[in-house]
């Protein structure tokens, strides 16, 4: 069982306030997001190899602003549910909740940065893997406490699945190595000076 640190913790009115709560990780995801550059982003996702299924890269974006705003809901009600609750047991599971909520929004926002900026794909697959595990351990937790709470988690942790499996899987497909990956010349010749390309020849 995991437990309440309070240096590992975000302040206790990043919970008990709904509106911060809310706003918190859309805010921090989005600044991340523009902080990497959105037009560098798509390049480098349209270039790399990717596994059947990927989805175009505009979905990304609205994808996570519902999912962050879900997360920071869930977060706000196992709080304010686990600090209402006369059982103390309960208390501790939302504190104890609230430090694992921490380290997976840490785990959440380094992983664009360790993909898209320094292309660091064993580094990003170790870190979204992590970020699954923690976030399933979140909702078992807060599940305890909320289950309405857990509930809002659930989606959030279906797109880390397939998102563990879109960039495990371009890793692969990349021989984890994401670095001159990249071509100035699609095939057939007509270069498009917006874009970057998957250099596919032998030995690339």
């Amino acid at each position: 069982m995991t437990t309440y640190i309070p240096a590992l913790t975000l302040p206790q009115t990043f919970f008990a306030t709904p509106a911060v709560a809310v706003l918190l990780p859309i805010v921090a995801g989005t600044g991340v997001g523009f902080g990497v550059s959105p037009k560098d982003t798509d390049k480098t996702y349209l270039a790399l190899k990717q596994p059947p299924l990927r989805p175009p890269p505009w979905i990304f974006g609205p994808v996570w602003t519902v999912l962050y705003g879900l997360m920071g809901y869930a977060a706000h009600r196992a709080w304010y549910t686990g600090s209402a609750s006369p059982n103390p047991m309960t208390r501790d599971l939302a504190k104890h909740g609230a430090t694992l909520y921490t380290i997976q929004l840490g785990l959440n926002l380094i992983w664009m940065p360790l993909y898209f900026k320094w292309k660091r794909p064993i580094e990003a697959s170790v870190d979204i893997v992590a970020l699954t595990g923690v976030t399933a351990y979140l909702a078992n937790v807060w599940g305890q406490v909320d289950e309405v709470a857990a509930w809002a988690l659930a989606p959030y942790l279906g797109w880390l699945g397939f998102a563990s499996y879109l960039c495990i899987g371009s890793g692969y497909l990349n021989n984890w190595d994401f670095s001159g990956k990249e071509s100035s010349m699609p095939p057939g010749g007509n270069k498009d000076k917006d874009s970057v390309f998957v250099n596919e020849a032998p030995g690339n």
